[in-house]
């Protein structure tokens, strides 16, 4: 079974779409977990009207994607868990084609599909412009989605394995996720929201898990942040996005591959540094929230890299200033094919 777990707020204007591709699916069995974080638009009067394969719960604050997904996955019965955000509409394949290629080994802990831009009310609404084919790290620790705003022409039509997944659409399995949960929170909850799946992604190239992207299930993705928007984004936003970048490296960056980048990070975090110092000050917080937590953030790097399972060698050949990827042997991508013939046959 796959388990859908949904983080909503303030999602009407786009929650109804998802459901419905969500329900022209052809795979199942599925369940469907939905927490709203307070929503204090219609998303509520929305999610009350849903029945059984749905199953809503409601927080009475904001606490945040991250932790409201770690509540979803902790009620979920499914031997795979598909994150999935509500500005989001999936082909009617998606999800079997994800579940499909995980066969291709057993050390596949993520599988993620083509994003493509949507934009609702618009003409066409489902665009041929590539979102999201999986994330990569530059040099600088910057991550930044595969093929984001590129005309989609095929040239991500292989399957490949990518370094991780977009949130907006990703599955996990669960064995994997609970291997790599840190004292019971997958997504670290310190993040509450943006650049958690990046985090994600990290640690399970640490563990040895693999990510793995097919272009077989296609979804079209609401993409409102993007590094090009920076200077116009909500400060929130931008706050979490400071906080998040140093919190990712505290915990999963060892000391050897920090010297093997330090001149790009140094630069990209002197630039950081300097914006928020001389352009934005209220940002400066974000840095008071990580020395606040430091004692719990030790904690969790402690943990981190006494069950790491790679070495710095291994993990350092995806930090490039190109996207990585690595293709799929042949035995490998006939497995995946064969079983998603044979769950079409069943």
């Amino acid at each position: 079974m796959v388990s859908v777990l949904i983080t909503t707020y303030n999602s009407a204007r786009v929650l109804a779409a998802c459901l419905s591709s969500l329900a022209q699916q052809d795979y199942r069995p599925l369940e469907v977990i939905i927490i709203d974080n307070s929503s204090t638009d219609t998303t509520r009067q929305l999610l009350a009207r849903l029945r059984e394969p749905y199953r809503v719960f409601y927080n009475e604050s904001n606490l945040g994607f991250a932790a409201a997904q770690n509540q979803a996955m902790r009620r979920a019965r499914g031997e795979w868990l598909l994150t999935l955000n509500p500005d989001v509409v999936l082909s009617p394949n998606f999800i079997s084609e994800l579940v499909a290629a995980s066969e291709a080994g057993p050390r596949i802990a993520v599988v993620c599909g083509k994003l493509l831009r949507w934009r609702p009310g618009e003409n066409p609404e489902r665009t041929n412009v590539l979102d999201s084919t999986g994330i990569y790290f530059l040099r600088n620790l910057r991550h930044l989605d595969r093929g984001a705003e590129e005309p989609d022409r095929g040239q991500y039509d292989q399957p490949e394995y990518v370094f991780g997944a977009s949130g907006a659409a990703v599955l996990y399995r669960r064995s994997a996720v609970e291997d790599i949960s840190v004292d019971g929170q997958f997504f670290d909850e310190d993040f509450f929201a943006y650049r958690e799946d990046a985090d994600v992604s990290w640690r399970a190239q640490l563990m040895g898990w693999r990510c793995l992207y097919t272009p077989r299930a296609v979804a079209w993705h609401v993409r409102r942040v993007t590094p090009s928007r920076f200077k116009e984004l909500p400060l929130v936003i931008n706050w979490h996005s400071v906080k998040n970048r140093f919190l990712m490296r505290a915990k999963n960056m060892s000391l050897p591959l920090y010297v093997r980048l330090f001149l790009p990070v140094t630069w990209r975090d002197a630039m950081i540094l300097g914006y928020c110092v001389f352009v934005n000050r209220k940002l400066l917080s974000a840095f008071y929230f990580l020395w606040r937590r430091r004692q719990a953030i030790l904690e969790k790097r402690r943990w981190i890299q006494s069950h790491r399972r790679v070495s710095d060698r291994a993990l350092a050949r995806w930090f490039s200033n190109r996207p990585v990827s690595f293709p799929l042997e042949p035995a490998q991508e006939k497995r995946g094919v064969d079983s998603l013939r044979a769950a079409r046959v069943e």
